[in-house]
């Protein structure tokens, strides 16, 4: 280990501590060859950039992370310029580039700075000193250098990877009011990792969970989806009971949060995830599937409905009250519905699923890549519209 230093007031200041492939242990191979590139292209143009975020914690726990993320000290504006048609900027309050291989997004962040700035604009941008220091937690808060096989810790993280305990960066009586999905993202880090949380971190938790009623529904659809697909739901939503949020996220699950029924479900859909996940040839479930497996054992039977199509009404109906105030798209719904009734084995009209099968990774979700998918599809079909001198007839999808 070795420590980087900054020039400050006229002498060096130690700012972090660097720790070689010897010390950490990450393993080269499980590095996605194209975030790789991305970095090296940066680089190349003299812009200091590293794979950030969960994918620097899910390397270090030894796990080939879902997502490659990288921030860089170029702007967004000159990521975009660089990698050209490849790339997307999105965001409003925070821009980001989306650069894209095939149906794979790298997702590039230029370091945020701590100045203060307008609450719907967060385009301030900074040093990588500052960056670390708008993380949430601080197993969130290294760098890792795929050209040097190095990381950086600014904030004591890797002693808190050796003491296998959660800390937020921020402190406690402002990071939950700034972000209350914070709060569920800390539970999930702490159920995924077998990291412990502090007694002022868990009391915490539970004097702000009220705050996730502010949250919009669309972002706690988000979290939800991302905790139905991590592998490890069943002891999440438990934990989520246990501290009183999920009652803020799905009060009318969070009903059933003491029936054993629900973390049974969640087991069996967590072997499935588990299973695809080992099977490089299978893709990800159906979110059908997720939703399926949260609905399932509290969905009653009425025995006064008769009719199928009166049934699956009555299916999809108590579907959404027990997802609500989730936002999936009407299609994800209707076929969850279909599948519990084929468990049942009720005969499913024809016709049931109306709803259109949306692809990519949901409306529902903010982060923008099934935008940026879709508004790229637009620009390639103008793209050829325009080649074949058809300009006049083409037509917005």
């Amino acid at each position: 280990m070795f420590t980087r230093y900054k020039k400050k007031a006229g002498a060096l200041e130690a700012v972090a501590k660097v720790y070689s492939r010897q010390e950490h242990g990450i393993d080269p191979s499980l590095i996605d060859s194209d975030a790789v590139s991305v970095i090296k292209r940066l680089v190349s143009r003299g812009y200091e950039s590293y794979i950030v975020g969960g994918a620097v914690r899910d390397l270090l726990l030894g796990r080939v992370p879902k997502d490659f993320d990288v921030a860089t000290a170029a702007s967004p504006r000159v990521v975009h310029n660089m990698f050209g048609r490849q790339s997307m900027i999105i965001g409003r309050r925070f821009k980001i580039v989306h650069v894209m291989f095939g149906k794979k997004i790298i997702e590039v962040t230029t370091f945020r700075s701590l100045e203060d700035h307008a609450d719907d604009n967060d385009n301030v941008f900074g040093t990588i000193e500052e960056d670390c220091r708008r993380r949430d937690y601080s197993i969130n808060s290294l760098y890792y250098d795929p050209l040097t096989c190095t990381v950086i810790d600014f904030t004591g993280a890797m002693d808190d990877f050796r003491k296998k305990r959660l800390v937020s960066l921020i402190p406690l009586n402002k990071t939950f009011v700034e972000d209350p999905v914070r709060m569920v993202r800390g539970i999930k880090y702490s159920v995924t990792t077998g990291f412990f949380m502090s007694l002022a971190l868990r009391h915490s938790i539970r004097k702000y969970a009220p705050l996730l009623q502010n949250v919009s529904t669309s972002r706690m659809t988000e979290e939800i989806n991302k905790i139905l697909a991590c592998g490890m739901s069943s002891p999440i939503f438990k934990a989520l009971f246990d501290y009183g949020l999920l009652s803020y996220m799905l009060p009318c699950l969070a009903v059933y949060g003491r029936y054993p029924q629900l973390y049974e479900s969640l087991g069996k859909l967590d072997a499935k995830v588990n299973e695809a996940a080992d099977d490089t040839r299978r893709k990800s479930l159906p979110k059908a599937i997720m939703y399926l497996s949260l609905v399932n054992p509290f969905i009653a039977d009425n025995p006064d409905i008769t009719d199928v199509r009166e049934v699956f009404q009555d299916t999809l109906r108590q579907t959404k009250v027990l997802l609500s105030p989730m936002t999936p798209p009407r299609f994800e719904l209707e076929s969850t519905s279909v599948m519990h009734m084929r468990m049942r084995g009720i005969n499913v009209p024809k016709g049931s699923v109306k709803g259109k099968k949306r692809e990519g990774k949901g409306a529902s979700e903010q982060s923008g890549r099934s935008g940026q998918s879709r508004r790229s599809r637009q620009s390639s079909q103008s793209g050829q519209s325009r080649q074949s001198g058809q300009s006049s007839r083409s037509k917005t999808v």
